[in-house]
């Protein structure tokens, strides 16, 4: 397929046909030049292929497939390799299907606990979120099958989604939002970006040119097309000028036509749709002419791979006496109705329709030692005691108790958001009812989001299982009876409660407008900047086994902001059983003139180690590492000074640090008014070399000396050095007694800028 050849040959009516799908999962086909229809489909951890009865919410079936673990439970394995698999799995199964595109990865951040698809979100943290997703689009891209980057972009509410306006300020957007998005185009060449429903500071997503054209492809070189979500398109003649190439599902012709007419009428620039023709095709040609559908699909193979990737993600949260791993002929009474019908997926559009799904029961089969009881139900929140009854007599003749609870479907899902951060009553009233039949109580969580946890005094251990996929059962069995020794760290952080999270008092906003108050200090960076408590931290998972940090090196005390500095760090593993270790570094600001986090995540590893082994773990960190996003530049900026390089365990347990000295070679741009204050003024070597004489008048004039301490108290020394730091420097004619007009300071101010 020669695309600008055919690009010449179509008439209008045929490019603006292309711009709209033929139905919900189908392009249009122009059979007079031989092009073909190609389907996209969802599922970012599967398949989930529809043939005829087609929705976007996951309401109808679709063709059996795998359920790999979801991004909440990847996410916490802090794994690319992981997630290269994951999307190489996806991969196979969409060649194999016919599927050109697969419709993900969701990159948004976390910026609640609320957020109804956050178990199909990475991570609160940018960095993390952007190094696992760009791995997941390497896997599945190199079977030659594209992604849809989604939701372009600060979608992180259900409420109102499809009419929000998203209030972001840009240092926020560029440090906390967009980064994911970032390195899905510049590290995994995503194929396609999928736009989000909302607005964007007063704009939707679908016709906003700043985001579509002149960030994602000016600034960041994106080179594939644009497609909407689903029913996301507002105007659509705006939309494809903004740089929207693709609108789904079908709009019946009518947006068609409103393009043709708007080309014919003059409103549209017919290069505008010949471009976005021209994308849509040079992406479906790399489908195309690599097409396998021979290729095998083994269902069997990747649930193996599930289960074990599943056990990678799953997060230790606490052991308190060692009670886990489970002792080989140990008597265990298994709780719980997840405990035979597993919740390990969320709801909507990435629901897959399961081949087989294999239960901690079903993983169980055979063992001696196991009882059941159900303990609650879904269907309703209300302890049943009956239930409970139950489940406290078999868990009172046992060794130990194993409770698998967390939220059941209607708690979280696509479409509408959260109300608190709740599990059910039910199962906090069986947790604490079973605990005090049996102190050995352990309990393992399925569930999207963070849970607070008013019963976690009473277990001896917890283990978060996130949603885990349909091999969940498998993989909590071997976590529990140390066949895997458990190396998941929090991809989130996990507040007492929910008002303690710093987008508490404006998330979902009022009426459409949801502003971003919180900035960016989102997640742990708000939590560890004000030394609040948390239930677990950012970056948090424990093991059967311990590590030990040693010999911190970075390759240069000193260096400038062009540089890159590499720190390397030993590893040993001095338990007895062999494990994985995340090593975790994280960079902080010792003094900015801006509001800058404790310390941000710029690198993680993870390694596994035999009992006694040791290795060396290196990073590389670049001016990204070190910068914060300047609104005056309008680029990453570097502030001369100290830095704290740290190796950590989480965000709050910092085993390892050094200090160095980062040069920038930015000089920012000086530009002062009459209304600049003297504290500004003086920090400016240019400006002080002016204005030195000035400033000693004015403090004569006030009754002080820059030479000598005149003051006739100490206080009244501060409070009129206070008094000139804060004073504009319009104030100084008034003090001159007409020795200086307003126009000899504007004057000077032009002298000082343009030196």
């Amino acid at each position: 397929m020669d695309v600008k050849k055919l690009l010449s040959k179509m008439t209008l009516e045929e490019k603006a046909s292309l711009l709209s799908g033929l139905d919900f999962w189908h392009t249009k086909p122009v059979e007079r030049l031989g092009i073909p229809s190609v389907m996209v489909s969802d599922g970012p951890h599967g398949l989930r292929k529809q043939d005829e009865q087609a929705d976007h919410l996951g309401v109808n079936e679709s063709i059996k497939a795998v359920c790999l673990p979801t991004a909440c439970a990847s996410a916490a394995s802090f794994d690319r390799d992981m997630l290269r698999q994951i999307g190489e799995a996806v991969g196979d199964a969409c060649q194999h299907e016919r599927v050109a595109v697969n419709l993900g990865p969701a990159v948004n951040i976390k910026r609640s606990p609320l957020c109804g698809r956050n178990f199909e979100y990475f991570s609160e943290d940018p960095y993390l979120a952007a190094q696992l997703s760009a791995s997941l689009i390497k896997g599945v891209q190199s079977r030659n099958i594209g992604v849809s980057v989604k939701h372009f972009a600060a979608n992180s509410q259900e409420n109102r989604r499809m009419s929000s306006d998203s209030v972001v300020d840009e240092r926020t957007l560029r440090e906390i939002y967009y980064p994911a998005f970032e390195s899905a185009v510049k590290e995994g060449k995503a194929w396609t970006v999928m736009c989000s429903y909302n607005r964007l500071n007063g704009e939707y997503a679908s016709q906003h040119r700043g985001l579509l054209t002149d960030l994602l492809r000016g600034e960041w070189g994106f080179d594939g097309y644009v497609v909407s979500d689903w029913g996301a398109v507002s105007d659509r003649v705006k939309g494809v000028h903004a740089g929207l190439d693709l609108e789904m599902p079908s709009s019946g012709g009518a947006n068609d036509k409103r393009v043709v007419d708007a080309v014919r009428a003059g409103l549209l620039d017919e290069k505008d749709v010949d471009l976005a023709v021209e994308r849509i095709l040079t992406i479906h040609k790399r489908y195309l002419d690599n097409a396998k559908p021979e290729t095998e699909w083994d269902m069997e193979a990747q649930h193996e791979l599930s289960r074990r990737l599943a056990a990678e993600c799953m997060v230790l949260l606490k052991n308190e006496d060692g009670i886990l791993p489970i002792a080989e002929g140990e008597s265990v009474a298994v709780i719980g109705k997840f405990a035979k019908e597993p919740r390990f997926q969320g709801g909507g559009s990435s629901h897959i329709n399961c081949f087989k799904v294999e239960s901690l029961m079903d993983a169980l089969e055979g063992v001696p030692g196991i009882t059941y009881a159900q303990g609650y139900d879904i269907v309703t929140e209300e302890p049943d005691e009956k239930l409970i009854a139950e489940a406290v007599a078999v868990a009172a003749k046992a060794d130990k108790a194993v409770i698998v609870a967390g939220l059941p479907d209607s708690f979280e899902s696509e479409g509408y958001d959260r109300t608190h951060m709740r599990m059910p009553a039910c199962q906090v009233e069986l947790i604490r009812r079973v605990a005090e039949a049996n102190p050995n109580t352990i309990v393992v969580l399925y569930n999207g989001s963070p849970v607070e946890m008013p019963w976690i005094g009473a277990a001896k251990a917890v283990i978060e299982g996130y949603l885990g996929g349909q091999a969940v059962g498998g993989a909590t069995k071997d976590v529990l009876w140390g066949t895997v020794n458990p190396c998941g760290r929090l991809p989130e952080s996990f507040p007492h409660k929910l008002e303690d999270n710093p987008s508490y008092l404006s998330y979902g906003g009022e009426g459409d407008v949801a502003v971003y108050n919180e900035g960016v200090f989102v997640g742990y960076r708000y939590y560890d900047k004000k030394k609040m408590d948390v239930l677990f931290p950012f970056g948090y998972g424990l093991s059967y086994t311990s590590f030990a940090y040693s010999n911190l090196c970075v390759d240069a005390e000193s260096i400038k902001d062009t540089d890159t500095l590499k720190v390397t760090v030993d590893v040993t593993n001095t338990g007895s059983v062999a494990g994985k270790e995340v090593v975790q570094l994280y960079v902080g600001d010792c003094e900015s003139t801006v509001f800058r986090p404790v310390r941000e995540l710029k690198g993680f590893e993870k390694v596994g180690l035999a009992p006694g082994e040791t290795k060396t773990v290196e990073f590389e960190l670049d001016k990204r590492a070190f910068a914060y996003w300047n609104v005056q530049l309008n680029d990453w900026h570097v502030e001369t000074g100290e830095f704290t390089i740290e190796i950590c365990r989480s965000s709050r347990d910092v085993v390892l640090a050094k200090k160095i000295t980062v040069e920038s070679t930015v000089e920012l741009p000086a530009h002062f008014t009459v209304d600049s204050i003297f504290l500004d003024l003086m920090k400016s070597p240019k400006a002080m070399a002016v204005l030195k004489p000035l400033i000693d008048g004015v403090m004569q004039a006030m009754g002080m000396s820059s030479e000598s301490d005149t003051a006739s108290s100490a206080i009244s020394k501060d409070m009129m050095e206070a008094m000139i730091r804060y004073m504009p420097l319009r104030s100084a004619a008034s003090f001159s007694g007409g020795q200086l007009s307003y126009d000899q300071l504007a004057g000077m101010v032009e002298m000082i800028n343009q030196a």
